[in-house]
């Protein structure tokens, strides 16, 4: 990346639960700035899909109000994978964008899983719902024929954001590379189900995410107040931001652990020669265009079901009570969110919890998670220091347990800003290093045998 002298970078980040624009200082990486809010799906209509028009405009407040304090000079945006916009020849939407939690009729699919390639080619696993994007257009061309009739231009979803922007339509890799069963990633192009589904002619051009497609719209910059041009971005599927600034500044291998609604798992420097399709294993494209091991479950959002039931536990209180939990065997198996993970078809229970205390439940909880991201790192062949960015950052029970079972250093890097930075990163700024928290491995007494029991009561 050739250096900008960029100041400040603003980043439309759109997760799967929050929406949220920061500005970031390109001195400090700080994020300087940040306006949020809940990202819901609206569950009428043809299916369950985004409220574009309420993002559009959240996104357009929160760029105006930012760009008279404290100001930007560049756009970026990220988005959660999974998704893709159908635009109509005027360029508006010509079908809602789905909720890729939205489940289909089984014949539908039925039909998709015979048409759709086999995992040696895409490295796109065969997800449920609408997690495979291929998966999606499928559904939504064959229940809706007559508005998927009017689809002239297909992009992935942080490309949307940029051509409402700049006017300017594009896709890009690292979302055509997130198992959307669309993209072949040894081979560098369209899969096999492009022409399958006929609808070639429909995708956007491929630009590079570091690509700048163009200046705000002159009617767009108006009514955000910008005094001058202001270059946008291609833009990033938001989990391989995360990635890019430990791509841009760290020798592999090594693994990175980002957490969010989902904890995906790169096992840099590794191949693709293990991987399980079965048990959500999957290459993912960084914005280089060069093919990752991953594999993923729904980590954030178990905790936060688990934090619901269990309620407030202080760090201290939790980590007290890991010896505890583990002299009494007491456990929690997946999946509470169902659908993905290292163990498919599993169903969720405690064992040996009925006269648990708060305390307990919350590090047996800290176990799981760390028993999950130990799972799925093993499944990629992940090597070297494991680094752990976003919230679960913040989760001191956590992060000890993930070293002492992986008997790796963990670094975690706390904040936000694992998505938002490497969206910045984009705009050619330099990479700036925030604090790290370096937990080293260390021997938890009866760990070891506790996670054998863990596994073995799952068969």
């Amino acid at each position: 990346m050739n250096a900008t002298s960029y100041r400040r970078i603003a980043v439309l980040d759109i997760g799967k639960t929050n929406a949220k624009v920061v500005v970031l200082d390109s001195e400090t990486g700080a994020e300087i700035a940040v306006l949020k809010r809940p990202n819901i799906a609206i569950k009428t209509g043809l299916y369950p899909h985004y409220d574009v028009e309420a993002l559009w405009s959240f996104a357009l407040d929160a760029l105006k109000s930012l760009a008279r304090e404290p100001g930007f000079d560049a756009i970026s945006i990220t988005t959660h994978g999974a998704s893709a916009a159908l635009l109509a020849r005027d360029d508006t939407l010509a079908m809602p964008v789905i909720d890729y939690e939205h489940e289909y009729p089984q014949e539908i699919r039925d039909a998709y899983t015979a048409l759709r390639p086999s995992f040696d080619e895409t490295f796109s696993p065969h997800l449920a719902m609408g997690l495979n994007v291929g998966a999606q257009l499928h559904y939504q061309k064959t229940a809706y024929p007559e508005e998927f009739a009017k689809v002239a231009t297909i992009l992935t979803y942080a490309q949307y954001w940029t051509a409402r922007l700049t006017g300017i339509a594009a896709n890009e890799l690292t979302s055509l590379g997130c198992h959307t069963d669309l993209w072949n990633p040894r081979e560098g192009h369209y899969s096999s189900l492009v022409d399958r589904l006929g609808i070639r002619d429909l995708m956007a051009p491929i630009r590079s995410a570091f690509d700048a497609l163009g200046p705000v719209l002159p009617d767009i910059a108006t009514e955000l107040g910008l005094a001058a041009p202001v270059p946008v971005y291609c833009g990033i599927h938001d989990s391989n931001a995360s990635l890019l600034p430990h791509l841009v500044h760290r020798e592999a291998p090594f693994a990175v652990v980002s957490t969010g609604t989902w904890v995906i798992n790169f096992g840099v420097g590794g191949d693709l020669g293990h991987l399980d399709p079965k048990r959500d294993a999957l290459a993912n494209v960084d914005a280089y265009g060069r093919a990752v091991p991953s594999s993923r479950f729904m980590g954030g959002r178990e905790f936060e079901i688990l934090s619901a039931e269990i309620g407030p536990v202080g760090e201290k209180a939790a980590q007290a009570a890991i010896g505890p939990v583990i002299g009494k065997g007491m456990m929690l198996l997946p999946n509470i969110a169902p659908g993905s993970g290292p163990f498919p078809g599993k169903t969720s229970r405690w064992i040996g919890a009925q006269e648990a205390s708060r305390e307990e439940r919350s590090a047996a909880a800290c176990l799981y998670l760390a028993l999950m991201t130990d799972a799925c790192l093993g499944l990629i062949g992940a090597k070297g220091p494991v680094i752990v960015e976003g919230p679960f950052a913040l989760n001191g029970t956590y992060l000890k347990l993930l070293a002492a079972l992986t008997g790796r250093e963990v670094m975690a890097l706390p904040g936000s800003t694992g998505t938002s930075q490497g969206a910045a990163l984009l705009t050619g700024i330099r990479p700036v290093s925030g604090a790290e928290t370096h937990i080293p491995p260390t021997d938890i007494p009866g760990l070891t045998t506790y996670r054998d029991r863990w596994h073995a009561a799952m068969e």
